[in-house]
């Protein structure tokens, strides 16, 4: 156990003399941590039909929410809620059986919070604001010092202890953590202008001409939607904006913008705060909320060095962890032998005598004799029949791939029975196959 920063509960002056690596204080303990899992994740097509983006699976083992529930956990903050609404079910169960092991004995919790009319009867969560809003009574009884507004569908490694430290030390009222963007970039952002001591003094909301960050021309600041709060000053907010007729309700849209020239509100950008990759990489974050992003993601990860390091010990990504046997290749003849090259192959899987390149196996996939598997994706519980080729794939939880099947050669083809993305990524469902799924996904 790592020796903790002497902090005081509302020590304006958040600095320790040797800062250990997960940036651990009595701020972070007094900090409730709040994430938005509620969203479908539209541009991720049949992937998102039966479940919700946060939901959906990643890395061969985790499911996208993994990732910053384990910032929480990794940099201190045991008291979290996780507000969902869209296809939810799968989401819950995952929580529940993998998320179970915080005690509540001593204050650690992760409490599900599903959109439940609790402020009027004719709506569900509005706007990210709103599903703060209306779970207001619930953050109240937590009676926190600090609250977290997280994002539940990027895929990144935060210390959030040291945002938090960093809001302490500047006495703001309000905290948005920012990617540093090229500027021509920044126009698909809220982009954040700061002075010389990262004070916002202009919030726009995907700009035409956006403002850069002093001292590094042709950069920009885009918001993370990570947002944190002094407690009692988000509660007023929040009231404030409910009871504003023309308001969406919205974070990046109304909050943030009335509250710029108002109070203390200030910018820390994501590479003073993130788990460092080392060799001198960018801070890797990814929102993967397309077919194309998503694949791309999966596909980074069968590299030799990752831009994301899932093997780090010291900043481990925690999920649930199903009880299966090794991953199992077997036959070694010429034309049917089984084998992996540069890919991830998770437990429970059979390779039978088939090839896989450049491709990542979730749990419990079967892939019988004489397939040829490149630069591919397959959800857990998959099945592929024998002679069956695939490139640039990417199959959905509990598809029986047909024998003989070939995908991922003839875009034109492909078309009539599957979703091709822009950039050629063949998305495949059980439904596409005309089978039926009695499992949750």
């Amino acid at each position: 156990m790592k020796a903790e920063p002497s902090f005081q509960k509302n020590d304006s002056q958040a600095v320790a003399e040797d800062p250990p690596l997960r940036f651990v204080s009595r701020i972070t303990k007094n900090t409730y941590a709040m994430i938005l899992a509620g969203g479908r994740g539209s541009r991720l097509h049949q992937l998102t039909d039966w479940r919700a983006k946060p939901s959906v699976p990643f890395g061969g083992k985790f499911r996208i929410i993994d990732f910053v529930l384990s910032n929480c956990v990794n940099s201190g903050i045991r008291h979290i809620g996780v507000a969902t609404q869209y296809k939810s079910h799968s989401l819950i169960q995952h929580i529940q059986r993998g998320w179970s092991f915080l005690s509540g004995q001593f204050g650690e919790s992760v409490n599900l919070l599903p959109a439940q009319q609790r402020v009027s009867e004719q709506h569900w969560y509005q706007g990210t604001a709103d599903a703060v809003y209306q779970n207001l009574d619930i953050l109240r009884e937590a009676d926190p010092d600090y609250v977290l507004i997280l994002a539940g569908d990027h895929i990144y490694k935060m210390d959030y202890g040291k945002l938090m430290a960093f809001h302490v030390e500047k006495r703001a009222d309000m905290t948005v953590a920012c990617l540093e963007v090229p500027i021509a970039e920044a126009s698909a952002f809220g982009v954040m202008g700061i002075d010389a001591d990262s004070r916002v003094v202009k919030f726009e909301e995907k700009p035409a001409n956006p403002p850069q960050i002093p001292g590094k021309p042709g950069k920009s600041l885009a918001s993370m939607g990570i947002y944190v709060f002094n407690a009692r000053f988000l509660f007023e907010q929040l009231v404030r904006d409910a009871d504003e007729p023309h308001s969406t309700h919205d974070f990046g849209k109304d909050l943030i913008p009335y509250m710029v020239s108002k109070y203390r509100v200030f910018a820390q950008s994501f590479e003073q705060s993130c788990v460092k990759m080392g060799n001198g990489k960018e801070p890797y974050w990814r929102d993967v909320g397309t077919i194309d992003a998503y694949w791309e993601a999966n596909m980074e990860l069968t590299k030799v060095i990752p831009d994301l390091d899932m093997y780090d010990q010291e900043w481990p990504i925690w999920t649930h962890q199903e009880q299966l046997p090794p991953a199992k290749f077997v036959f070694d003849d010429d034309d049917r032998r089984g084998m992996a090259i540069d890919s991830l192959v998770s437990g429970g899987c059979i390779i039978s005598g088939s090839t896989l390149r450049r491709s990542l196996l979730f749990s419990n996939v079967r892939i019988h004799s004489y397939c040829s598997i490149e630069d591919s994706v397959l959800l857990p519980q998959v099945n592929v029949g024998r002679h069956v080729r695939l490139k640039r794939v990417i199959v959905d939880k509990c598809c029986n791939i047909p024998e003989g099947l070939e995908v991922g050669f003839n875009p034109v083809e492909d078309r009539k029975r599957f979703h091709v993305s822009e950039n050629g990524i063949t998305l495949i469902t059980p439904e596409m196959l005309g089978q039926k799924v009695h499992s949750i996904r």
